[in-house]
């Protein structure tokens, strides 16, 4: 399986997620941005996901909440800034346990060969922001989001 690469500098404000696809980029894009199919590849497999609100259009929100096993719920929502298909996506991200640390997340889509190169930047509002976040588990939800939604695109592609 294809790895995720994080790039965390220190001192700065942003983390960088890349990662390879073997799917085209219109594949990738239409999947990431599907509400019927995020509850098949966002967040871990412990969890359901449950698409609340995905209003995919500049000014448009979007809301999902996972749900764990044990019935407790937590959500993270945001506001869409720029939608350009099959390349870019610009949306804020707030996880609603700690509102007020919001960050500006931008995702680009590359065509490499038929496959497809996804990097995530997410800046956030200050090192301590990126840091906790970072800190609690972030690269192991990313990762494990980029496993599903590769196992996911597998399905697509046959």
């Amino acid at each position: 399986m294809t790895s995720t690469e994080f790039i965390v500098r220190p001192g700065t404000q942003e983390v960088v997620v890349t990662r390879v696809f073997d799917a085209p980029r219109e594949v990738v894009f239409k999947t990431i941005t599907d509400p019927n199919l995020i509850p098949s590849w966002w967040g871990p497999r412990s969890q359901t996901t449950i698409v609340d609100k995905m209003d995919l259009r500049p000014g448009g929100v979007w809301r999902f909440i996972g749900r764990e096993a044990n019935g407790s719920e937590y959500a993270f929502h945001g506001v869409y800034h720029a939608i350009v298909p099959p390349e870019r996506i610009v949306n804020t991200f707030e996880f609603e346990g700690m509102p007020g640390h919001v960050l500006m997340e931008t995702v680009t889509l590359e065509d490499i060969d038929g496959k497809t190169r996804m990097t995530t930047k997410s800046v956030y509002q200050s090192i301590e922001d990126r840091d906790g976040m970072v800190g609690a588990g972030m690269e192991t939800g990313a990762t494990e989001s980029g496993d599903r939604l590769a196992e996911l695109l597998a399905t697509i592609r046959s």
